[in-house]
């Protein structure tokens, strides 16, 4: 009986509000939605309420950032609005645990919400992870592809510019991350132009081939062999031409063994 008398009362709500005066800034606002009861709503949107961490569970904010993807999905993202300011209070919350909950599903959210909704509330969020513990960043890292090809070209080239900073961490011996942009740079291979490719991208592929740990070198190796191909498929020949001079420069005139080894695992 009471969730009837809830779901009565939203809809009365928007009927009303669709025949007032209400201004579209403040209907924007509102927390009311139709598809599930409102008080269900409610109670999820009070787990960022600090003193619920205190006295009913020191993980709930954690929680409610795991299930914001499958509410957003729910609800529709006519209904973003309700989300919003609880997915930037969780965004911004002091457990790094709760943000990197949120950095592993941002790319389904995107998809969720759409390019629109993803460029004006979602790529600040995203950009705030970026700058953050390698403990979110990873989680980022590890859906880049999913993440940019969601956005517009311009918006996606101003990211080449970020790449470079996944080199560093925090602790230089985390050496899965870069292995996992090795992997995330295949993938982006196809999100950019030739030009683009060259000047941004090489130069890293670069840098993890000579890499300390070697994972990280045999997938970098697979990473310049797809740049290699990805640049001879290009309409403009000089890239591939310089990329491949390069190669031979760099590492089948290498006076180590290694950089000579390098340049026959990269042929092969």
């Amino acid at each position: 009986q009471s969730m009837d008398s809830t779901l009565h009362y939203i809809h009365n709500d928007s009927d009303l509000s669709t025949n007032s005066s209400i201004s579209p800034e403040e209907e924007r606002k509102s927390k009311v939605q139709d598809v599930v009861p409102q008080a269900l709503l409610d109670q999820y949107l009070s787990m960022t309420d600090p003193s619920r961490a205190q006295t009913v569970d020191t993980e709930i904010a954690k929680h409610c950032a795991y299930s914001l993807p499958g509410v957003a999905l729910t609800l529709g993202r006519q209904n973003w609005h309700c989300l919003k300011d609880t997915y930037e209070t969780l965004a911004s919350d002091m457990q790094w645990k709760v943000r990197r909950t949120l950095a592993f599903s941002i790319h389904e959210l995107a998809v969720i919400l759409g390019d629109q909704l993803t460029a004006g509330d979602l790529v600040p969020v995203f950009n705030g992870f970026l700058k953050d513990l390698d403990e979110v960043r990873i989680g980022v890292l590890k859906h880049l592809h999913d993440f940019l090809k969601l956005l517009h070209v311009d918006k996606r080239r101003e990211y080449l510019y970020q790449l470079q900073e996944f080199l560093v961490t925090d602790n230089s011996r985390n050496w899965r991350f870069r292995a996992e942009l090795a992997e995330q740079l295949i993938l982006l291979l196809d999100l950019y132009s030739a030009k683009d490719i060259y000047d941004y991208l090489r130069p890293i592929a670069f840098s993890l081939c000579a890499d300390k740990v070697s994972s990280v070198r045999w997938i970098s190796y697979k990473l310049v062999s797809e740049m290699v191909k990805k640049l001879y498929m290009a309409s403009t020949p000089t890239f591939v031409v310089d990329l491949m001079n390069e190669l031979v420069e760099k590492f089948c005139r290498c006076h180590k063994w290694s950089g000579r080894q390098t340049f026959v695992f990269i042929c092969q």
